[in-house]
């Protein structure tokens, strides 16, 4: 989803990049609060690591196009929102300046599709869906997936709707509009299972490294043992 230079025009640009710097500027004294002690640091790395990594690796998802993490739900799970909107804004600048990976006049753009907009919406459904799952510990890992799902798509989305207001092509909205989210709608299943299987790797060794664990239910249901209750918030 890397926006090129020239996709859209200059006036466009200009305000994603300005909603894009406003976010981060909101992220920066937020992440300081979403605390992982002393582990946050090393968290942060990987996370940025990981995700740099698996944006350069492309899967198939038919008729010769292809896809390829994007990682905002993923990484508002693992070391939280604000964080996370900073890991992927700190790989996307790398991939724009020494990698030509999206453009750097579309910088701005790509960080508000694959930043904001992918971190927001994944961790708001994580959060919902986390909040009606049973306190395990397979509940984290699905409802990374859930975010991971639905956030690729309403980038797509978004996409369509900032290309439709300074698109420099005349390319009709609702065939633009149904192309991106129908392809992105596979891109997101991909999505979806890479973040699941990662959050669930981690969670089945460290899940105190897992920000978004701290999130799940601890309320017994009544029909659940206790020992079965405390080995789950375990």
């Amino acid at each position: 989803m890397h926006v090129p230079d020239g996709f859209l025009n200059l006036p466009t640009s200009v305000v994603t990049g300005v909603l894009a710097a406003g976010a981060i500027g909101v992220a920066l004294p937020v992440a300081r609060r979403e605390s992982l002690g002393e582990r946050k640091a090393p968290m942060v790395g990987m996370v940025a690591t990981l995700i740099f990594a698996t944006q350069m690796l492309n899967f198939p998802v038919g008729l010769g196009t292809s896809g390829h993490l994007i990682g905002g739900a993923l990484a508002a799970v693992l070391v939280g929102p604000a964080t996370g909107l900073l890991c992927i804004s700190v790989v996307l600048i790398v991939q724009a300046v020494f990698f030509a990976d999206g453009g750097l006049t579309a910088l701005g753009t790509n960080i508000l599709l694959m930043g904001v907009i992918t971190v927001v919406v994944g961790w708001g459904l994580f959060r919902l869906v986390i909040a009606v799952l049973p306190a395990r510990k397979w509940s984290v890992p699905v409802a990374t997936g859930v975010g991971g799902l639905i956030s690729v798509p309403v980038a797509a989305a978004a996409f369509s709707v900032l290309f439709a207001i300074g698109g420099q092509a005349p390319v009709p909205f609702e065939a633009l509009f149904l192309a991106m989210t129908g392809w992105h709608v596979l891109i997101g299943i991909g999505e979806a299972v890479i973040s699941a299987l990662i959050v669930a790797a981690v969670m089945a060794t460290r899940p105190d490294l897992v920000y978004g664990a701290r999130f799940r239910r601890t309320r017994r249901p009544e029909s659940e043992p206790a020992s079965v209750a405390e080995e789950a918030s375990a």
